[in-house]
């Protein structure tokens, strides 16, 4: 797996969390299970977490260029592939440790948000394999691009 594209796609995964839930939908922000946005200070907290959330994005996303330009070109099977697992290793390790195990906050709080992280998780699953795969159909075999 190429680093490049596994940073790429991890800053990218947590770009489109942050830009759909956070920001479109409004589902969740970064800590608002923690803090409930229902007070001006609280959204405030919120929107520093979603902005220091998206500037880890951004640092993923610059150091996966960086690194992308001082290698050799790569086969568009390997960028992609390897972007599709970072964005599942986001979702994978995102949801376990920020939905599951600190319960920082949900994909969708309510009734059935254990169904929302788990299919988040799903999602990320799916991703990972996908990359991943994708990736082997890149390489020759003997291994080189």
């Amino acid at each position: 797996m190429n680093r490049a594209t596994l940073l790429l796609g991890l800053g990218f995964g947590g770009f489109i969390d942050g830009i759909v839930a956070h920001q479109i939908l409004g589902w969740h922000h970064m800590l608002s299970s923690w803090y409930p946005p229902t007070t001006p200070h609280d959204l405030h907290l919120n929107m520093v977490g979603d902005g220091l959330f998206h500037l880890l994005c951004l640092i993923f996303v610059i150091a996966g260029v960086v690194l992308l330009n001082r290698g050799d070109r790569l086969a568009a099977r390997t960028l992609w592939g390897g972007m599709a697992t970072g964005w599942g290793v986001f979702n994978l390790v995102e949801g376990t440790v920020d939905h599951l195990i600190l319960g920082v906050h949900h994909v969708r709080p309510g009734p059935y948000q254990l169904a929302y992280d788990l299919g988040f998780l799903a999602l990320g699953a799916v991703l990972v394999t996908a990359g991943l795969l994708t990736s082997r159909l890149s390489r020759s075999p003997a291994g080189t691009r």
